[in-house]
């Protein structure tokens, strides 16, 4: 399975967005929000209207990493790190092909894994992080990738973000992946004022609704990917500048 972003437009409006005391969406609410002030915290509403405008733009968000299967998929988010997600499916995308388990990448070898991965920064130790997180999930997991974050943060090169996209995309748990996009977007918005990742992470588990919490991460890496850049986000054309608290808003060029 390739996964790879896709934007998807619904014709259907479903229970997504605000909801009034009553429990219902209204339109109403749908146009009042994000009109109030700028400044201070965002209220729950308009937390909730952020993310069902997200939502609206792409229903069904996906990471933009290859991979066929739960392990292959942890492999390709261990090499990901410090290194773009196009740069790692270029080269993982011939490796997958002929080694998707940890009894073919021991088969493979460090040598020729390295060979396959010398493309993508800090492939040395990657490589060695790989075999050697292989040959645990042989010994200790039966072969198969265990839906635990804590026992996937014990494996060789793997930490809590890396653990939280695999419980989150093979294992469908909402959890928040917190990376440099996340980090940047959720203290640009007003989502979080965490200066750790571990804090961000508690911040969002808080205050993101349930119903958006399982996709959260993913629409707040796409947003910083390609709308909220690091150095001139793109303001002018984004779908939640109106709630955005962020005080420094690029004009349109």
């Amino acid at each position: 399975m390739i996964v790879a972003l896709r934007v998807q437009k619904s014709s259907k409006r479903k229970n997504f967005g605000p909801v009034t005391a009553v429990g219902k969406t209204t339109p109403a609410t749908r146009r009042t929000a994000g009109q109030g002030p700028k400044s201070g915290p965002l209220t729950k509403t308009e937390i909730d209207e952020i993310f069902y405008r997200l939502w609206k733009e792409n229903p069904e968000p996906k990471g933009e990493l290859d991979y066929v299967n739960p392990y292959t998929l942890l492999v390709a988010v261990v090499l990901s790190a410090q290194a773009t997600d196009a740069g790692v499916n270029k080269a993982t995308r011939p490796l997958f092909a002929h080694v998707d388990t940890p009894t073919k990448m021991l088969a493979l070898g460090e040598d020729r894994l390295r060979e396959a991965i010398k493309t993508i920064g800090l492939y040395r130790n990657k490589a060695k992080n790989v075999i050697a997180l292989s040959r645990r999930l042989i010994d200790e997991y039966g072969g198969e990738v265990p839906p635990d974050r804590d026992a996937l943060e014990s494996l060789p090169g793997v930490g809590r973000k890396t653990a939280n996209v695999v419980m989150n995309i093979a294992f469908g748990e909402p959890t928040m992946a917190v990376d440099t996009h996340v980090f940047r977007v959720a203290n640009r918005i007003g989502l979080s004022r965490g200066n750790t990742p571990i804090s961000v992470e508690e911040d969002l588990m808080r205050v993101v609704p349930p119903r958006y919490a399982l996709h959260a991460h993913h629409w707040l890496i796409l947003h910083g990917r390609y709308l909220c850049k690091a150095r001139k986000p793109e303001c002018w054309r984004c779908p939640i500048a109106a709630l955005c608290r962020y005080p420094d808003k690029s004009p349109a060029p």
